[in-house]
């Protein structure tokens, strides 16, 4: 028994409640558990429960054993001076200043043994010999809340990103478009690219693609290699060399990489893509608001870089023919995690529920992702039709089963309680 599990069987009342008593011996009739604090103070507020004859009207703290009251020092915090009922798992020590209602006896074994094969599990989820138990709209709606929950937390990177650039919308587009074509490898890489050169300068150039790729190339410090011999090679080089003097530029820090990566998504090839992303767009992100059809965004960004990258994969390959515009799989993954968090992020800051239902609606439109963690899911018989759900998959995974939060978890809570 911990206190997670206790606050959520008294949240949920999973204890037999018939005859309850104090251990002072007074009858208790709960009206009302009480409300989750998540703040500082006793662990439920505005709870009413009946003791005696006299109804009370307060906070509620649960702890496991009577004796962790003085222990956490509550004798002497005037935020438990309202304190009704002390809800405890073990009473070990005896008490006549405060009622104590002690649950050990009252709570279904299966229940606690349910719970502690969960947190031991060591599957995809710990719940995947369950899970085909929970109803389908269990699911679906945790889903949705899911969903919601990691859009709301991309907002809030976005919102970091406007409060440091002075509530650029256009420039947060940017910053956030860069980040997610440096994957997930080169993903502070990129972001610090795009941070070192600013959509205006980016503007200022945004005709000449030589200069574009000048820029990203040289702020990613691969340029200026005296091994590099090809002469549009040494022509970015000279390019980038005039540029960042004139500009002041500092390469990033951060280093690209390579390494066990497949070649198309190489940072050179990415960098290259972008710079021509970059060419062939204005005003990306005001055009993605006003716009109401997802197949017309998804056009914007299927780009490819100029003729030297049908050759190369790096700035030092031996030629070889090959044609790499962003393909249907990049141009998804730019939909999922940066025009619709951003779409959403906007739609959130202005109070716009039409631009926020937008966002949900291409999201719903795009593909499902494939990778490991929608692939266990499926594997566990839990469709994944579209980049919603995997998207709700992947919060599901990282942000509750990895954390083993099944007690924060819709399908958790359907799988504990299902004794």
């Amino acid at each position: 028994m911990n206190e997670n599990l206790l606050q959520f069987i008294w949240r949920f009342q999973y204890f037999n409640k018939l005859n309850l008593f104090t251990v002072q011996g007074d009858p208790v009739e709960i009206i009302h558990p009480g409300t989750l604090n998540t703040n500082q103070g006793p662990d439920f507020s505005n709870a009413k429960v009946k003791i005696g004859h006299t109804l009370w009207a307060g906070t509620v703290e649960l702890h496991i054993k009577t004796s962790d009251w003085s222990k956490h020092g509550h004798n002497s915090d005037d935020n438990y001076k309202n304190v009704v009922l002390h809800v405890v798992y073990e009473d070990d020590v005896p008490r006549n200043d405060l009622p104590v209602l002690e649950l050990s006896g009252l709570i279904p074994g299966i229940l606690i043994r349910r719970y502690n094969s969960l947190m031991q599990s060591q599957r995809f989820i710990a719940c995947e010999q369950l899970i085909h138990k929970v109803d389908g709209l269990t699911i679906n709606s945790w889903k949705d809340r899911l969903v919601a929950e990691r859009l709301h937390r991309k907002a809030m990177l976005i919102e970091d990103y406007l409060c440091g650039n002075k509530q650029h919308w256009e420039e947060s587009f940017w910053w956030l478009l860069a980040r997610n074509f440096g994957t997930k490898t080169n993903a502070e890489t990129f972001e610090a690219i795009a941070k070192s050169i600013s959509i205006k300068l980016l503007a200022r150039h945004k005709s000449n693609l030589i200069q574009l790729e000048a820029l990203l190339l040289g702020q990613a410090g691969l340029l200026n290699r005296a091994k590099y011999q090809d002469k549009y090679v040494l022509l970015l080089d000279k390019e980038y060399a005039f540029l960042k003097t004139k500009y002041k530029l500092r390469t990033v820090v951060f280093p690209v990489h390579f390494l066990r990566m497949r070649p198309g998504n190489f940072p050179t090839i990415r960098l290259a893509q972008l710079a021509a992303l970059i060419h062939n767009s204005a005003h990306l992100f005001s055009r993605i608001v006003e716009e109401p059809q997802l197949t017309e965004v998804k056009k914007w960004f299927a780009v490819a870089p100029n003729d030297f990258w049908n050759y190369h994969y790096t700035l030092i390959d031996d030629p070889k023919f090959l044609k790499k515009p962003i393909g249907e799989d990049m141009v998804n993954n730019i939909v999922i995690n940066t025009v619709v968090p951003m779409l959403f992020a906007y739609g959130n800051k202005h109070h716009n529920g039409a631009i926020k239902e937008k966002a949900l609606q291409w999201l719903e439109a795009v593909l499902a992702e494939r990778n490991s963690v929608t692939r266990g899911f499926q594997q566990l018989g839990v469709l994944n039709k579209n980049a919603y759900d995997s998207q709700a998959f992947v919060e599901l995974k990282t942000q509750y089963c990895n954390h083993r939060k099944c007690l924060s978890c819709a399908i958790g809570n359907a799988v504990i309680k299902s004794t």
